[in-house]
C-alpha cells in the first residue's frame, strides 16, 4: 500500500513539470514562420513572440504587432484554435532580451525603434524601463496588454 502511495505521489510531481513545462516559452526552429506575415521567426530572436496553446501547441511571431493581429483575428490565422486556447503569450524584453510573460508588459507605441515589419509595440518587463525608452525614442504611448486593440495597430505598417 505504501508502495503504491509513493508511486503516485511521484507520477504527480512528475505530472506538476510536465505541466510546468507547458506554460514555459517555446524557442522557435529555423523553420517556424509568423503565420501573419510568413517571415522565419528565428532570423529575429530580439523581437521574438510566441504564443503556447492548452493543448501543447504554439504559434512563433517576428515582434509584437504580428502577434496581436492574429490574436485580434485568430480564426482567420487558424482556424482550429480561439483565444479562450490560449496558456500563455510570451513577449521578448527588449532591454533584457528575455521571455516575459505577454499579459503582463507594458508596450511601447509609436517610437523611433522599428523591428523586423517596421513599425513595433516595444514590450517591457519593467514600468520604469518602458518610461525611459519612451523619452529616449520619443515614444507616443504607453500600454498594457488590455489596452491594445485592432485600432492601436491601425497606421503601424
Amino acid at each position: 500500500m505504501r508502495r503504491a502511495g509513493l508511486t503516485v505521489i511521484a507520477l504527480l510531481w512528475l505530472a506538476s513539470f510536465a505541466l510546468a513545462e507547458s506554460k514555459n516559452p517555446v524557442k522557435p526552429t529555423e523553420h517556424d514562420k509568423c503565420p501573419v506575415c510568413g517571415m522565419f521567426v528565428a532570423k529575429y530572436p530580439d523581437f521574438v513572440v510566441r504564443i503556447v496553446f492548452k493543448d501543447g501547441s504554439y504559434a512563433v511571431f517576428d515582434g509584437v504587432k504580428d502577434m496581436f493581429k492574429y490574436y485580434f483575428n485568430i480564426k482567420k490565422y487558424n482556424p482550429s484554435k480561439e483565444v479562450l486556447d490560449i496558456d500563455s503569450i510570451w513577449v521578448t524584453d527588449y532591454y533584457g532580451l528575455t521571455m516575459i510573460d505577454g499579459y503582463k508588459a507594458f508596450y511601447v507605441q509609436g517610437s523611433d525603434v522599428y523591428g523586423p515589419m517596421g513599425k513595433e509595440l516595444i514590450p517591457f518587463e519593467v514600468e520604469q524601463d518602458a518610461n525611459e525608452f519612451m523619452s529616449d525614442h520619443v515614444g507616443k504611448s504607453l500600454l498594457k496588454f488590455n489596452d491594445v486593440s485592432s485600432d492601436t495597430l491601425k497606421g503601424m505598417d
